[in-house]
């Protein structure tokens, strides 16, 4: 048995050859036909048979190798040629690029949507819990529409430069500005999705950048952080509570944001105030910001108390005022800021203080512009 098992195993090795020399030649009429074909040699599996085959095998793969960088550097040159590939990008000393960026988006198609039939059994409830039709979103995420918070991020810039109280102003406006965009979008940013990101880099044209991240599902919950050329740095987690009434729908806000700048070491907090957005079943939807807010440096103790007035028909101040009064630890009132959410914001340093009854009135020098609204073209 053991000459017979000897002589059967010699025999298999005897017919492996062939069995090789054919599979040998299927693979060569397949690489003469399609050349980027790969074979099993190309991909490094061992294959039995003479010394001919291994090394023909090693060729075709050495050669299969060749064949595949000089495609990938084809397609690598082809692409740099290509015309428009990166002729219009420049590059600036910063390391950033200067972008050509588009001036204006496409308009929102006319779409009717029946808002009753899908709100009547939402009234008193959270809608982040309750699917909306896609036709009440505005086509991009909430992480974007939060980081149109620094479109006005020159009033940042302007606050680097600044003795705190005066720095307090301008920081008291960046805060103001976020909300002029409200009146005339009214559409609701989509719910991004856990662990979601978006990062913006406007350092070649405006000075920063910044990276939001959706940290939380329910609550909706996303964090922020971005810097800024000039010194400063703003981190804030941003999540809401929203209530249909009926009539109309609220969004109070319930995140806390942070403000540093390196230069001084002034450190400043605020909560953002209640939207409320009006004529959900009938008639045309509008929007209105009101509340109080309260700006704190925590290093010098000094505070902006701003109000924002909410609309009524009945009253004779303008519409969408704002006021405010920067004080300093002790309680004296420093600077005073007016003006609208949706336009501009004056401010003005404070002369003296008189006593009209149960209201201060304040003497100030002459008022001058720390935000002011851009309209898109």
């Amino acid at each position: 048995m053991g000459n017979e098992g000897s002589h059967l195993s010699c025999a298999r090795s005897d017919r492996t050859p062939s069995i090789s020399s054919k599979s040998h030649q299927q693979h060569e009429r397949k690489a003469r036909r399609s050349p980027s074909a790969v074979s099993g040699d190309s991909l490094g599996f061992q294959r039995q048979g003479s010394d001919s085959s291994s090394e023909s095998g090693d060729e075709r793969e050495t050669a299969m190798v060749i064949y595949s960088k000089n495609s990938v550097k084809a397609s690598t040159s082809s692409a740099a040629n290509r015309p428009g590939s990166g002729s219009k990008t420049l590059v600036i000393p910063n390391g950033a690029s200067k972008r050509n960026r588009r001036k204006c988006i496409p308009d929102k198609p006319n779409y009717s949507i029946n808002l009753w039939s899908i709100m009547k059994n939402c009234v008193g409830r959270d809608l982040s819990k309750i699917p909306m039709p896609v036709n009440f979103n505005e086509p991009m995420s909430f992480l974007q529409r939060l980081t149109e918070d620094f479109e006005y991020s020159s009033c940042l810039d302007n606050a680097a430069k600044c003795d705190q109280w005066e720095q307090m102003c301008w920081v008291a406006a960046f805060t103001i500005s976020s909300y002029c965009s409200t009146t005339t979008r009214t559409g609701k940013p989509f719910n991004p999705l856990l662990g979601e990101t978006f990062e913006c880099d406007r350092r070649d044209d405006l000075g920063w950048r910044s990276f939001t991240e959706q940290v939380s599902h329910h609550p909706p919950t996303c964090a922020m952080y971005a810097t800024g050329n000039t010194g400063w740095s703003l981190e804030q987690e941003f999540t809401m509570s929203s209530k249909f009434r009926g009539k109309y729908l609220q969004i109070i806000p319930l995140g806390i944001a942070h403000c540093k700048f390196d230069g001084s070491g002034n450190h400043y907090t605020w909560r953002k105030v209640t939207t409320t957005v009006h004529n959900i079943i009938v008639g045309r939807l509008w929007v209105d910001n009101h509340g109080e807010m309260d700006i704190v440096n925590h290093k010098t103790g000094d505070k902006c108390h701003l109000k924002f007035s909410a609309y009524s028909y009945f009253s004779k101040d303008i519409p969408r005022k704002v006021t405010g009064v920067v004080t300093d630890k002790q309680g004296t009132a420093r600077w005073v800021l007016r003006g609208t959410w949706d336009s501009q914001m004056e401010a003005a340093k404070v002369l003296g203080t008189s006593q009209h009854g149960s209201k201060p009135v304040f003497e100030t020098g002459e008022y001058k512009v720390v935000w002011k609204r851009r309209f898109p073209p």
